[in-house]
């Protein structure tokens, strides 16, 4: 028996849209003669359909659209589709009024639905909001054979891999108990790196333990911060990969499921083959990895709020050439506007820098000069500021000018502003309210300073398939990072040397552990102590920050919940 997996990119709402995806799959599907089609987690409304959920119009709309969509695939096709469902018990004892669910279609009816029983409240997730858990796991038959439906979550609950069980059920171990020839897992699983091994090591334990066969089909996309890498893949009963679908791009796979006919099928020695061996290829590389996906969540975002051109300032620094070359790569080089707004204190090879980028790149550049604008404004604050010395608000003051002039050009032309700032940069606070903070996608603020350069210096290498042609100048590379905003500025006048200070902020933020357990580890007290100041006090910042790209276990985006007044210290 063929089964297919296809690896959607739906938008979250265009229900119609994400109903034609799904069809044309089916269509696909149908004429490779398969048999069943698997969707990812809530491809027909998007994922994270957020409170639109709450909307009683949305939810009807989606009903009807289900039901139309059943309708229109291809005959003696089984497809699963991701949806949200109706609790008919909703109000009693508090039930939540949806289920997050799959529906199985065939021949134009509703036949079966099924219900995520573990519901995510951590990080970027908050399901528990909106819907209510399954209260059992449940399989339908095919062709003899018995396929059981897991949804995301479902599958993450292995006390023995994890050494903890963070909820009272396991669906794989109820499934196998009821004998399933297959276990299939519809998932939108958001990125992270390294996330695609660890799902993979986490499924194989799973096999393992139960000897059960295992489909899994995530979504790929970029909906708002969150990015979906797909890597949809199968493993046998011995945990074998048999089928890996691409990251980062939509895709499609078939495989066969099959048995010794001669055996009882509950103990059936079953199989799963690929039909394209080609497909079993992965991204290695971490640096790869995170180009690709912040290459699709630039791409996603730019196309699903409506915009088709960007804009973002050129500094000569690291960070805005990285985000332009993420940009140019993602829309095409036609696209992108970088402009140049040297102030007095900036140097000449930051000119040339920011100019040699753009032509590497093949972007339209513009230059604007704001000495004169800071002139303006130190003449209109000069009573106000009359007898203070000069400082930080007067060097913010280049900044706001800056952000001003960018948000202009995005009003003016319709581009959507890219903002430039890095991890470390926002977590720190290190960055300028109303100033480089302007944008509606911060599209590095998830990536911290040191990735930053691994990441252009693997952009040089070549590996992309642009030959020996250095796209970041080298210059860029090797001068040390500065803001430019007085004479003779470098960042680690205010920071850390950046490899001390993202590996503070990778054990405070990521990792959860305190100010001792840093200290304990090796770095200086005083550093630890006024690094965990800074980030407490930044709070504000980030809290207005636009949207950023998540590409690391915890980033200070929906996940990232922290009080702006407080006053607990590590």
């Amino acid at each position: 028996m063929k089964i297919a997996i296809v690896q959607l990119n739906p938008t979250v709402g265009d229900l119609t849209g994400n109903a034609q995806l799904i069809l044309d799959a089916a269509k696909k599907a149908a004429v490779a003669g398969v048999k069943l089609l698997l969707t990812p987690e809530l491809c027909l409304v998007g994922y994270p359909p957020r409170d639109l959920l709450i909307n009683p119009g949305f939810i009807e709309a989606a009903g009807e659209q289900l039901q139309q969509l059943a309708q229109d695939l291809p005959i003696n096709l089984m497809v699963l589709v991701g949806t949200v469902t109706a609790n008919p018990n909703a109000g009693e004892q508090g039930g939540k009024p949806l289920y997050n669910s799959v529906a199985l279609l065939e021949n134009g009816e509703v036949k079966q639905i099924f219900n995520k029983r573990l519901l995510p409240t951590y990080d970027v997730f908050d399901e528990d909001r909106y819907f209510e858990p399954g209260d059992r796991s449940d399989y339908f038959t095919i062709e003899k054979f018995k396929i059981g439906v897991t949804i995301c979550e479902d599958l993450w609950n292995n006390e023995e891999f994890w050494g903890k069980r963070s909820y009272p059920g396991e669906p794989f171990s109820d499934l196998a108990k009821m004998g399933v020839d297959l276990v299939v897992n519809l998932s939108a699983s958001p990125y992270s790196v390294g996330k695609r091994k660890l799902r993979e090591a986490m499924l194989r334990h799973s096999v393992s333990r139960y000897g059960k066969p295992i489909i899994y089909a995530n979504q790929i996309g970029g909906n708002d911060d969150l990015i979906f890498d797909g890597s949809s893949f199968a493993l046998n009963r011995r945990g074998e990969l048999v089928c890996s679908l691409r990251s980062f791009q939509t895709d499609f796979s078939v495989l066969e499921l099959a048995t010794d006919l001669v055996t009882n099928l509950t103990d059936s020695t079953n199989e799963l083959s690929v039909d394209n061996t080609d497909n079993l290829k992965s991204v290695n590389n971490e640096d790869e990895e995170i180009w690709e996906a912040l290459v699709l969540g630039v791409r996603d975002y730019v196309r699903k709020c409506g915009f088709s051109k960007v804009v973002l300032g050129l500094s000569g620094g690291i960070d805005s050439a990285l985000v332009a070359a993420i940009a140019t790569f993602a829309l095409g080089a036609e696209n992108v506007l970088g402009v140049l707004m040297p102030s007095p204190y900036s140097s000449d090879h930051s000119v040339k820098d920011a100019e040699e980028l753009g032509k590497n790149l093949g972007i339209t550049t513009e230059i604007i000069p704001i000495g004169e604008l800071m002139k303006v404004y130190d003449k209109t604050l000069d009573p106000l500021f009359a007898g203070t010395n000069f400082g930080l608000a007067e060097e913010n003051i280049q900044s706001r000018i800056r952000g001003n002039l960018l948000m202009a050009i995005s009003n003016k032309f319709g581009h959507l502003l890219l903002s430039t700032g890095n991890k470390s940069e926002m977590a720190v606070g290190y960055c300028t309210l109303y100033g480089d903070m302007n944008g509606g996608l911060a599209v590095i603020a998830d990536v911290p300073k040191t990735r930053v350069y691994s990441l252009c210096q693997w952009l040089n290498s070549g590996e992309l398939g642009t030959g020996n042609k250095a796209i970041i100048p080298v210059n860029i590379l090797t001068k040390p990072p500065s803001a430019e905003l007085k004479p003779g500025q470098v960042d680690q006048d205010s920071l850390p040397p950046y490899d001390i200070l993202d590996d503070i902020l990778y054990r405070l933020v990521e990792k959860y552990q305190s100010a001792k357990q840093i200290i304990a580890a090796g770095h200086d007290e005083k550093v630890v102590k006024r690094v965990v100041q800074m980030v407490m006090r930044a709070e504000f910042k980030r809290r207005q920050a636009p949207p950023g790209l998540k590409i690391t276990a915890r980033a200070f985006g929906t996940g990232w919940r922290m009080p702006i007044a407080k006053t607990w210290v590590q």
